[in-house]
């Protein structure tokens, strides 16, 4: 059996590069802990390849980056770590036999030798929005999404469960992934005298979104999707304050919770620390699992990680893969969460 495992990190992020860095170290740290215990008999190497992707960059950037790690003679890949990019890399991780492990939205994204980590969900974030809304007791709900593939699928998923709570899509404005002007949309919006105003995409037009609502005197009840983590740097929860959200971490989870007191994680990172944990484990699980860790043998030992409690979602989420289940999280992993005063306050 091979002495080393090389794993390579995926930098897909562009000025998020940091989040980038950061995943490598809770690899490193789940990886370490399993060595420490004797599960895991090789040395792991991480490689590391960086490409600016989707929205501000391109395709082909991430194709190179990935191609860059294949060509290192890694066993496993760790990212992208945006949707759009996610589902660019796909089709290279079959053709290529690589087993990749994603951390996006894009549930398309998985296939035989790609897994997923979900950070968020098109489908379930759409329908999680659309009956939270409904609980509030907005009938009439004015959409901005992305003009992008991520905003898209978002845009179909909460038509989809709109129509089968008989909620109205009153409005539904298109806006650059990249925008930092939504003066006119936010007009259009309010134009159509909704109940509540969503936003759907990658976050960056959120803001803009934001402050042309907030300068037309409208409080009704806002809400976006996993776009809202974005509230954990720069001004973006100051912007979108009372803004709700699709969270991917639960203030009751018990994994999570122990982790924050072992590590003093404060509650600005522990979003970050919950995906970080739950990344890394299954990385680490699955070296530890592999019969060989070749790329194949690693793919088949992803597929024996079996009921991990997670860090992510509400308590009782697990960890898991399997055959034809790519998918990492199982349960209810996705809780709605508010921006209020500069901290994230979880409310359903």
């Amino acid at each position: 059996m091979a002495t080393t495992v090389r794993v390579g990190v995926l930098n897909d992020m562009g000025d998020l590069g940091a989040a980038s860095d950061d995943i490598a170290n809770w690899l490193e740290r789940e990886v370490e802990t399993l060595r420490a215990r004797g599960r895991i008999a090789q040395s792991v190497e991480f490689c590391h390849a960086y490409g600016l992707g989707l929205p501000t960059g391109t395709a082909e950037a991430i194709e190179h980056a990935y191609q860059e790690l294949v060509d290192q003679d890694v066993a496993l890949i760790v990212g992208p770590g945006i949707d759009d990019n996610a589902l660019v890399i796909a089709p290279l991780a079959e053709r290529l036999r690589v087993p990749t492990i994603h951390w996006t939205g894009a549930e398309r994204a998985r296939g035989k030798y790609m897994f997923q980590l979900q950070a968020s969900s098109h489908e379930e974030e759409g329908l999680l929005i659309a009956r939270h809304l409904s609980r509030l007791g907005a009938p009439r709900l004015g959409v901005a999404y992305d003009i992008s593939p991520t905003g898209t699928r978002y845009l179909r998923a909460l038509e989809n469960e709109a129509a089968a709570l008989g909620l109205d899509l009153c409005a539904c404005e298109g806006i650059s992934p990249v925008s930092h002007d939504a003066d006119e949309i936010g007009a259009a919006l309010l134009a159509s005298e909704p109940d509540a105003v969503v936003y759907l995409g990658i976050g960056v037009a959120a803001p803009a979104l934001a402050r042309s609502l907030a300068g037309r005197g409208w409080q009704g009840p806002r809400m976006m999707n996993t776009a809202g983590l974005r509230g954990y740097r720069d001004d973006f929860a100051k912007e979108c304050d009372g803004w709700r959200y699709v969270g991917t971490h639960s203030d009751g989870n018990r994994t999570l919770q122990a982790l924050c007191k072992q590590l003093d994680v404060p509650a600005s990172g522990r979003a970050a620390a919950a995906k970080g944990h739950d990344l890394g484990r299954l990385v680490a699980e699955g070296i530890a699992r592999a019969r060989d860790v070749s790329r194949e043998g690693l793919r088949l030992g992803l597929e024996q990680v079996k009921w991990l409690p997670a860090a992510q979602g509400e308590e009782s989420t697990l960890l898991s893969f399997g055959v034809h289940d790519h998918a990492g999280l199982h349960g209810r992993y996705l809780v709605v969460r508010q921006w209020h005063d500069g901290k994230s306050v979880e409310v359903s």
